[in-house]
């Protein structure tokens, strides 16, 4: 597979970043992932808002450029020969002392990854998928909100754990924050349904503010639907009407069973996607595909 390296494409066994990268040393790195659709990328505008404002507050001096990203995604798309794929763009702070640094990272290294993207059953978005309550918490963030950084050894453990539940098959993982309110899947947002309202953790618990999760809040309101924010319990899920999942790439994922440390079942609602579920995640597909 063909990458991009600060705007070079090149084969990936090629690409090097220097062992002083603050990237490598320190975790001082930001990653959007996104995937396109007919080639080009959804909400890309959204990734590089958040982006830039988390190399901002880690004073990366990356500056955004759209355009000039749009062509580089066009190039690797061509150059793997792929109609439509996974990106990961990544902007790391650059190559620095031996050291915590003194000064503004001025050279940061941006990498735009690529592959196809994963096959997904069809059936998933009308049957729905499990989710398993995990022990592993979701750590605090090191600033007042979430970035999406190379800090993501949280993530790995909590993946690790949810390979420990044998009945846990094809289910995603659900964190809870250090109080034991329901923060976020391992890769994923989560929201409810309950009596005709829209439900979603807040980002007090620590949880990464997706551009998915921001997709949807924005739709419901559109619509009129009532999204509130809030610290919720497992107890809240379990009395919920609709549940579902949201992350760039599997779009919005319909939650249909329950399952606790125990391996106890729980269905939610029917057993299939509720109506609000549908209705967002088909407003989602026009949406991306327009």
């Amino acid at each position: 597979m063909k990458i991009d390296l600060n705007g070079n494409v090149i084969e990936e066994q090629k690409a090097v970043v220097s062992v002083y990268d603050h990237g490598f040393l320190y975790g001082m790195g930001l990653f959007e992932t996104f995937r396109t659709y007919r080639g080009r990328p959804f909400l890309l505008e959204w990734h590089l808002e958040r982006l830039s404002a988390s190399c901002q507050e880690l004073d990366i001096r990356y500056v955004p450029d759209p355009d000039g990203l749009q062509a580089r995604i066009r190039r690797l798309l061509e150059a793997n020969e792929l109609e439509d794929a996974y990106f990961r763009f990544t902007v790391t702070a650059g190559p620095d002392m031996l050291g915590l640094p003194a000064e503004p990272y001025n050279h940061p290294t941006e990498i735009l990854y690529v592959k196809s993207l994963p096959s997904i059953d069809s059936s998933v978005y009308t049957e729905g998928k499990p989710l398993q309550l995990l022990e592993s918490r979701r750590n605090s963030p090191e600033g007042a909100i979430r970035h999406k950084s190379l800090h993501y050894m949280n993530n790995i453990l909590a993946k690790q754990e949810l390979r420990r539940y044998p009945w846990a098959t094809q289910a995603e993982g659900l964190l809870l924050d250090a109080q034991g309110f329901l923060s976020e899947g391992i890769v994923s947002n989560l929201f409810f349904v309950r009596g005709g309202e829209l439900h979603t953790p807040s980002t007090e618990t620590g949880l990464l503010p997706g551009i998915t999760r921001r997709y949807v809040m924005t739709v419901a309101r559109e619509t009129g639907l009532s999204v509130s924010e809030g610290l919720y319990r497992w107890e809240d899920l379990a009395g919920a009407d609709e549940i579902f999942l949201t992350n760039s790439i599997q779009e919005i994922i319909p939650v249909t069973r329950l399952f606790d440390r125990e391996g106890i079942a729980q269905t939610v609602g029917d057993g299939t996607a509720g109506l609000v579920t549908a209705k967002l995640l088909s407003r989602y597909r026009n949406d991306c595909s327009g």
